[in-house]
C-alpha cells in the first residue's frame, strides 16, 4: 500500500510502514513542512496514497472529495507514542486493507478502529 504521513506523524512510523513493504513517504522528507491541507489531499489522490494524521480537518475534506477515490487514516488517540501508535495502526492495517483501497476513513482508537466507507453521507 501507499502512505502519505502528515506533519504530526513520526517519522518512525514511515520508517516502519517501509519495513513492512509499504511504499510510505512523510512530508518532512519532501520538504512539504507548510503544505496546506488541501495540498496534501490533492497530493495524495495524484500518487493514490493513504493520508495519514492526527488531523481531524481531512475528515471534513474527505466529505466533499466528489466522489475521488482517497482514504484516510485518522489517529485519536490518547496515548500518542510511537510504539504505542505502530501497534495501532499495525491492529488497523489487518482489518481495513479491503476498505483503504476502495476509498475510506479509518478512525484509529485507544481500543478499537472504525471504518467509514465513502463517500460520506
Amino acid at each position: 500500500m501507499r502512505f502519505l504521513a502528515d506533519m504530526g506523524v513520526d517519522i518512525r512510523v514511515v520508517q516502519w510502514l517501509r519495513e513492512k513493504g509499504h511504499d510510505a513517504k512523510h512530508l518532512r522528507e519532501e520538504g512539504l513542512h507548510r503544505i496546506p491541507n488541501g495540498e496534501i489531499f490533492l497530493k495524495s489522490i495524484s500518487e493514490s496514497r493513504i493520508i495519514i494524521t492526527f488531523d481531524l480537518d481531512f475528515s471534513e475534506i474527505m466529505a466533499f472529495s466528489k466522489g475521488q477515490k482517497v482514504s484516510v487514516i485518522l489517529f485519536r488517540l490518547h496515548n500518542t507514542r510511537t510504539p504505542h501508535l505502530i501497534d495501532r495502526l499495525a491492529a488497523a492495517l489487518e482489518d481495513t486493507t479491503e476498505a483503504l483501497e476502495q476509498g475510506a476513513v479509518v478512525v484509529v482508537e485507544e481500543s478499537r478502529h472504525r471504518v467509514r466507507y465513502l463517500p460520506l453521507r
